[in-house]
């Protein structure tokens, strides 16, 4: 598969490729081009070119165009569906409502366009103020392999309907989808140069986006620590910056919580994705009245989860994305039996088979009774691994989910009102879902506090970001 640069199909000024796998059984799915930094150039150069035409037309002819574009992909949504699944390895069905979330975002960025307008101010004296919203110009974009269609419609939908053009960098084992998705916007009639992606790896193509000067805004999805050498590169050329980082998202369960419920609360919020999720539930904290039945019900349902190839029936779990992931986690586990600082109740130990000795596998894994210095509740576990700390009541619970770098996403399992009001208010977090978990919807903003992240993704706050605000006075 070839990359965008300029409205055309191309490859690499090198002509260098790499072999894209699917990591549930090892096998080729296609190449994608080896982009270097001058393949950025090209791109940002163009992006640049198209700009000025670009930006001129209104927000309402640009969200048309997403609008069409939202369309054309639900028509493909099957087709594209098994693309992200062959390359990513999530189960079909996930992979259908990724793709269709992707068509959810630019359908309300297209229907939010007609309204992207200044406002007008009343002063004193009878002057009069006027605030403009004008797009940032040409716009970088980094994204990873974990959600990719979703994360791709964060940030191509508030970038273009707002008249800036883009730069897209997939992750290097995701790039197909991407790909796919960015054909069926060019072809949907967006000029040539507004949209171009570039694959390859972090270490020329992202470099480069990083850096070059005719890219004034970036939008970056990732760890904390590459996060943090994108900041200070970002810096030299005063170029404004969102970043999403990571989390260790903690979930509260209450003991009046409905315990059917918040069990399946877990699981999903754990498990989908093989826990692959930046606002995956990361820390479970249960208070002590009803742990053991909570415990027990949660074992139960998280030993019948189906783990294959996602293109399988019925599938629940699929493969982690790639050998440097599933390594990872595995010695993370390990770790914990070696060093004694959790009891695996459940999984713990990639699965044995002919299905299994190709793919990333790991079966969903519990742990109670975690040492309070764990790395599983120090760092962010980006795999199916869940840890289950017990505690007295609701302050002893949002002191520990607060005890962390990271501060994300958060749940709350009651139904008591002062229990939500009060975990509303203290929990240290972008997001807080009530007796839910992981949904994030294209009208919310999306984004992290502490060391995940700077800025905001979806909705109106979005296209604050996008956007530069001239003040008129008169």
């Amino acid at each position: 598969m070839m990359m965008l640069i300029d409205g055309e199909w191309t490859g690499s000024c090198s002509e260098e490729t790499y072999e894209v796998k699917n990591p549930a059984n090892g096998r080729l799915v296609d190449t994608a081009p080896l982009g270097s930094a001058e393949d950025v150039k090209r791109a940002a150069d163009s992006a640049h070119e198209a700009f000025k035409k670009w930006s001129e037309l209104t927000a309402r002819e640009r969200g048309k165009i997403l609008f069409r574009a939202a369309q054309r992909v639900r028509e493909k949504q099957h087709e594209l569906a098994v693309t992200l699944t062959m390359e990513q390895g999530k189960p079909l069905k996930e992979a259908r409502d990724e793709i269709q979330g992707f068509a959810n975002i630019l359908e309300y960025y297209s229907g939010i366009s007609a309204a992207l307008e200044g406002r007008a101010v009343s002063l004193a004296n009878g002057r009069h103020g006027i605030i403009l919203r004008r797009p940032i110009g040409v716009c970088g974009a980094i994204i990873p392999w974990n959600v990719p269609a979703i994360i791709m419609g964060w940030k191509v939908g508030p970038a273009l309907v707002t008249g800036n053009t883009l730069v897209l960098k997939p992750a290097t084992t995701t790039p197909l989808t991407n790909l796919s998705l960015a054909s069926i916007l060019n072809a949907s009639g967006l000029p040539k140069g507004v949209l171009n992606v570039v694959t390859g790896n972090g270490a020329s193509v992202g470099e480069e986006i990083v850096r070059n000067p005719l890219i004034k805004k970036l939008s970056f999805t990732g760890s904390i620590e590459t996060g943090r050498r994108v900041l200070q590169a970002a810096s030299s050329s005063m170029k404004r910056v969102t970043l999403e980082l990571g989390g260790s998202d903690p979930m509260i369960v209450c003991d009046d919580a409905d315990i059917k419920k918040a069990v399946e609360g877990a699981v999903h919020g754990r498990f989908y994705n093989c826990g692959q999720t930046c606002t995956a539930v990361k820390r479970l904290y249960v208070f002590e009245s009803i742990a053991d039945e909570f415990v027990r019900k949660l074992r139960g349902r998280v030993e019948r989860l189906k783990v294959g190839n996602g293109m399988e029936e019925g599938v629940d779990m699929g493969p982690l994305n790639n050998r440097a992931q599933w390594e990872q986690i595995k010695t993370l586990v390990d770790r914990v039996k070696e060093k004694e600082e959790g009891n695996v109740i459940a999984g713990g130990k990639v699965p044995e088979g002919e299905t299994y000795k190709n793919g990333y596998f790991y079966m969903p894994t519990l742990v109670t009774d975690v040492a309070p210095d764990s790395a599983l509740l120090e760092e962010e576990v980006f795999g199916p691994v869940l840890p289950i700390i017990t505690v007295k009541g609701l302050d002893e619970a949002i002191e520990l989910a607060n005890g962390s770098k990271f501060g994300l996403g958060s749940s709350i399992w009651t139904n008591d009102i002062e229990k939500i009001r009060v975990a509303c208010e203290r929990l240290e977090s972008g997001v807080t879902w009530v007796n839910q978990h992981v949904r994030l919807p294209p009208e919310m903003p999306f984004g992290g506090v502490k060391e995940s992240g700077i800025g905001r993704e979806n909705g109106l706050e979005a296209i604050d970001a996008y956007c530069e605000l001239k003040s008129i006075i008169m």
